[in-house]
């Protein structure tokens, strides 16, 4: 069986990311870099996927095209494509899983399939896509190919870092029903809590945008909870909004910390406290991952990009601390 890309960066000594890039953004490795890669390549006989399928049509499923992290993954993904001019047609499923369930239908009349936290069970999504090759992003399913951002370390690193402010009661705003993503974070953040000795409240699943957020501002309130996690930037831009319209003020009053670090978190006053995820990374290495199940080289199973804590102006220590 021919080499994929997770064994040419393991023989190269680099990270899969780095591996990709070798193929897909050259011009961005140091030269020393790109030679160890592609003389691994070499070695393993490693078909570099333009050269594997040529140009080909893929289609992109996401569940809310006005998400700025789906704008975000899909501008990734269209241009890491771009370099193999492969074409990309765009679902968006608007989180309806009726809208989803047709998506997948429509996808695989094209040469590959990207899905992009898909909301459907495990077995419908495997059941749809059937032999079409295809890619799962943010979301682990048995049996399929996954690229995945760690929703392990940098939630974690949040609960800590509330800790270390002198935070003791902590509460989670959840995202979409059916989103992995969110089951994952939560689980994340009650592991943290526990670990580090802090109550959690969790809050009712909203819509993953600001007025999600601004939903479930009364309940967050309503908890007494002195700084809440949520489930995305967005989530936390509308929590706050909300909560202002309360008389609570960040970071005097609650602490906020968002996850996704979307280019609005930064620009906000006070700036978002936010888990960066390795959006972009995800998009293109998932084109990559997509271009060997369509050759017959990619291997099941995930794929995890890290994640990291950035910590800005909307977490301090609690009212009562200072």
């Amino acid at each position: 069986m021919a080499a994929n890309l997770t064994e040419v960066a393991r023989h190269a000594g680099v990270s899969i990311a780095t591996a990709s890039r070798a193929f897909g953004e050259p011009d961005r490795l140091a030269p020393a870099t790109l030679e160890r890669v592609r003389r691994a390549a070499a070695e393993l006989g490693y078909a570099t996927p333009q050269a594997a399928v040529g140009t080909r049509t893929i289609a992109v499923v996401v569940p809310d095209a006005a998400n700025p992290v789906y704008a975000t993954l899909l501008k990734a993904i269209q241009g890491q494509a771009w370099h193999g001019r492969h074409r990309i047609v765009l679902f968006d499923a608007d989180e309806d899983l009726r809208r989803e369930r047709e998506a997948i239908e429509l996808g695989c009349r094209t040469d590959g399939l990207l899905l992009c936290s898909p909301r459907l069970p495990e077995r419908e999504v495997l059941s749809l896509v059937a032999d079409t090759p295809h890619v799962i992003v943010n979301r682990v399913i048995d049996g399929a190919v996954c690229v995945v951002m760690d929703a392990e370390r940098g939630p974690t690193q949040a609960v800590e870092h509330l800790s270390a402010l002198g935070h003791h009661h902590v509460a989670y705003a959840s995202g979409p029903h059916g989103s992995w993503a969110d089951e994952q974070r939560a689980d994340a953040v009650a592991r943290a809590c526990e670990r580090f000795g802090i109550r959690l409240t969790r809050l009712s699943n909203h819509a993953a945008s600001i007025q999600g957020g601004r939903a479930g501002a009364a309940a967050a309130v309503a908890s007494g909870a002195t700084a809440v996690i949520a489930y995305n930037d967005l989530v936390a831009l509308g929590l706050e909004a909300g909560m202002a319209e309360l008389g609570r003020v960040c970071p005097d009053d609650v602490s906020l910390v968002g996850i996704d670090d979307i280019e609005l978190a930064g620009a906000v006053t006070p700036s978002l406290t936010t888990v960066r995820m390795p959006i972009a990374r995800a998009g293109a290495l998932a084109v990559d991952l997509l271009l060997q199940a369509m050759s017959g080289t990619a291997s099941i199973g995930e794929t995890v990009l890290p994640s990291q804590l950035i910590v800005r102006g909307s977490t301090a220590p609690p009212s009562a601390a200072r």
